[in-house]
């Protein structure tokens, strides 16, 4: 409400309109210097002297919106009884915003002339834009950074690190993400409606701890994300172990909500390039705490940028590596320990770049986390395919080839096509080839492996079971399918066969008999002295 004595409002009466339309006008397109205060003077000035008492603007973003009652009234000029409405505009945009401008004037005042009314025509269709316009883009500012359920979304969370860059940076804060513990258990106690509650006061909670010293956002789900200063760290997770949430103020009603949370407490020395470098620290180590059965609070450390940078630097490489051929397939011989003779060969993948050769647990876990491990595991199975050719053509004594495979390519339907397609374009007999496979711990990858094992034995291609006993080894897996080779590891091959009543040669004993009897071949990794070769000639096993 504005308001000014008789002599200020005589002055203005004689105000040009063009002068002050024109800074009206200027007012409202001051986008760089915007100020309500030069608007709302120069708005009251025109009133006046349209001898107005009262002007309002109302806003509501659908006419569902303005039967409830829910939009925006502004009366920036109030000064007197409005009782005579002077003139009414109204505006539907397209999307069914409807904005709307209400001039009125006391009872008794001189009517407006046609110039004045069309003047007056002119300020109210200009304040009805300048409303709906910044109504708008308010509302299309909310749908951007909030979620339907009005949450800060993670769009909201990346423009707020911005800010922070431009201005004091990220010296002194932790970012965090964290995931409600268990809240589908809460959803199917109370139901949605309540779960969405808990959540909702949780949230509010969290938010008004941090204030305006940081912000929080909803990543998706019962996942959210955080940044704030240092000092609240331990506070905040305090609250995360577990802290009773009311959710209905009348009943009091409350639950207990507690959090995994991934923590990056950001070094003075980190280099911030976009909002995606700090994500990357703290999503994989909420996703970490998530499923650790030791803690539910995983920090971000130094090492993990190290390794971070790493698996960067691993995956921008590989794709010259495989174009200059820089993966080597070393052969290590499988040995008859009865015979001594070479009866086979494991090819090893090995990175040889800069003259270094590079250990392959540096890359290959790291291949396997996206479809690069196909391409390796295909290039190795070419490369042998090759190899084989060359010996044949020399005429020289070949033996069958073990190629390992990722359990990654069970998810490929089409497998066994790509594997017998390679070996076919050199024109390799299948009896050289032996395809390695892990074991599975999933149904689903179960029956994907029965298919696979059972489609490449049935052509007269070799397959082995690798490190069997490493994992969560089942029987089924041997019993089910038609494997030609069991790859026992090392850790089941006994240190000494002295004790005959040790756990470990009692087991070892009993499952390269079981293989026997299956007629499935036996071989034992890690040999590494004279009685651990006695152990296997003892049980039969290569």
């Amino acid at each position: 409400m504005a308001n000014s004595d008789n002599t200020d409002e005589k002055l203005t009466t004689q105000d040009d309109f063009s002068e002050l339309f024109i800074k009206y006008i200027d007012a409202m397109v001051d986008f760089e210097h915007f100020s309500r205060e030069p608007l709302v003077d120069v708005l009251c000035r025109l009133a006046r002297s349209f001898r107005l008492t009262k002007v309002v603007t109302e806003f509501y973003r659908s006419s569902v919106d303005e039967k409830d009652g829910k939009g925006e009234i502004l009366c920036d000029f109030n000064e007197g009884s409005a009782d005579i409405v002077v003139l009414k505009k109204e505006l539907i945009s397209r999307t069914g915003a409807i904005v709307r401008a209400i001039a009125y004037s006391a009872k008794g005042t001189e009517h407006l002339s046609n110039k004045e009314e069309q003047q007056l025509d002119i300020c109210l269709r200009s304040m009805m834009s300048y409303v709906g316009r910044n109504r708008m883009q308010k509302a299309i500012e909310n749908l951007a950074f909030h979620d339907n359920n009005g949450y800060p979304n993670f769009a909201y969370f990346f423009r707020h690190l911005e800010k922070m860059n431009k201005t004091g940076g990220f010296n002194g804060f932790t970012a965090i993400m964290y995931n409600l513990k268990d809240f589908s258990v809460i959803n199917r106690d109370l139901g949605f409606e309540e779960g969405n509650a808990v959540m909702k006061a949780h949230f509010d909670t969290l938010r008004d701890m941090i204030g305006n010293s940081g912000t929080v956002c909803r990543v998706g789900g019962d996942s959210f994300a955080a940044i704030f200063p240092n000092e609240m760290l331990e506070k905040i997770l305090a609250f995360f172990e577990g802290t009773p949430i009311i959710y209905d103020r009348l009943t009091s009603s409350s639950a207990i909500v507690s959090a995994y949370a991934g923590v990056f407490i950001i070094p003075s020395d980190f280099k911030y390039e976009r909002p995606g470098n700090i994500v990357e620290m703290i999503l994989p180590t909420c996703q970490t705490a998530k499923i650790s059965d030791e803690t539910d609070v995983v920090y971000a450390s130094m090492q993990y940028i190290e390794d971070k940078e790493n698996v960067s630097k691993i995956r921008r490489h590989f794709e010259e590596a495989l174009n200059n051929y820089e993966f080597h397939a070393y052969y290590q011989p499988k040995v008859n320990v009865e015979t001594g003779r070479i009866i086979g060969a494991e090819a090893l993948c090995r990175w040889i770049r800069d003259g270094r050769i590079i250990p392959p647990m540096d890359f290959i876990p790291i291949l396997e986390r996206n479809t690069d491990i196909f391409r390796l595991d295909f290039y190795m199975l070419d490369l042998v395919c090759k190899n084989i050719r060359k010996w044949l053509d020399e005429g020289k004594n070949v033996v069958r080839i073990s190629i390992n495979f990722s359990r990654k390519h069970l998810a490929d339907p089409e497998l066994l096509d790509k594997v017998v397609s390679i070996i076919n374009r050199y024109d390799i007999p299948y009896e050289y080839i032996e395809i390695e496979l892990t074991e599975t711990t999933t149904e689903g990858d179960y029956l994907k492996l029965k298919k696979l094992v059972e489609g490449l034995t049935k052509i007269g291609i070799h397959t082995s079971i690798d490190d069997f006993g490493i994992g969560y080894s089942s029987l089924n897996l041997i019993r089910e399918l038609p494997w030609n080779v069991m790859k026992i590891d090392r850790s089941l091959l006994p240190i000494s066969s002295t004790d005959q009543k040790d756990l470990s040669t009692v087991l070892y004993k009993h499952i390269t008999a079981m293989a026997s009897d299956m007629g499935i071949e036996c071989l034992t990794e890690g040999v590494e002295t004279a009685e651990q070769v006695q152990i296997l000639r003892d049980n039969c096993c290569l």
